[in-house]
Parts: C-alpha cells; structure tokens; sequence
C-alpha cells in the first residue's frame, strides 16, 4: 500500500489546523505536536503535513519560499462530483482561504484553485469517470461522435 505526505510549511499551525478541519479534513492526533499536524485526506492513503516554517526549515539546507508570493507546487485533489468541489471551496473561503482564480470547466473536467491562510495552493477538481478512464481526447472524440 502506498501513502502520500505532502509537507506544506505554515506561519500559524492552529489557524492552518482550523482551515483544514474546515474543508472537511481531520487532523491524526498520534503525528501533531507543536511543530506540524498530520491532516488525514484520505484515510491510510493520503495526508498534509503542515509544519511550521522554522521546523520545515531542518528539512533542506536550502531557503523556504514565501507561497504567498510565489508558488512552487499545486496540489491537485479531486472529489466525485462538481458540487463538493464548490461545497469545498465555499467553506475553505469561509475559513480564511482565497479564490485567486475563476473556475475552470473543460466539460469534461472541472477545476476551481484556493490557496490556504498561508498561501499554499489547493486546486479542487472533478473529472468525469469516462474521461479518466479514457484520457480526454478519446472523449472528447466519443462525445462528437
């Protein structure tokens, strides 16, 4: 089985905590303590890590970049129907997040980014089952058809 940590370094570890119970996550008590919190996305598959930045700094002899003012990464996490994806993101805004773009709709996929308290981006997304499994040109082609 595999399992995926994603470290994301934070300046305030109980408001990034609260943001991410808000979008509907849990946090493992058993990997918190003072320096990160284990948010459990997926249960015994897929987690956040946020560590505060002094602690993510003992991780790489290289500096941390500021995700408020620059980006690096984009996580992707997709849910199974277009209106989580907004009931999602409608409670991540209510938590502090921010909406920095207008949602994207390909047909058959469906996006919409948020960038945490700290400025780390999370894009919420949905796919349709069809073009997962096909790849989007076969349907885009099957849906012409």
């Amino acid at each position: 089985m595999s399992m995926m940590f994603v470290n994301l370094p934070v300046t305030d570890l109980e408001r990034s905590k609260a943001f991410y119970e808000a979008l509907g996550y849990t946090i493992n008590p058993l990997f918190t303590d003072h320096n990160a919190a284990c948010v459990v996305v997926e249960e015994d598959h897929n987690f956040f890590m946020l560590v505060t930045r002094e602690y993510f700094q003992t991780f790489s002899d290289r500096p941390i970049g500021d995700p408020s003012s620059t980006v690096s990464v984009a996580v992707a996490l997709f849910s199974p129907s277009r209106e989580e994806v907004d009931a999602t993101v409608a409670r991540g805004i209510e938590a502090g997040g921010v909406e920095e773009r207008p949602a994207s709709d390909y047909g058959f996929m469906y996006q919409r980014q948020l960038a945490d308290p700290d400025g780390n981006i999370l894009e919420f997304g949905w796919m349709d089952p069809q073009a997962a499994q096909q790849g989007p040109e076969a349907y885009a082609e099957q849906q012409q058809g």
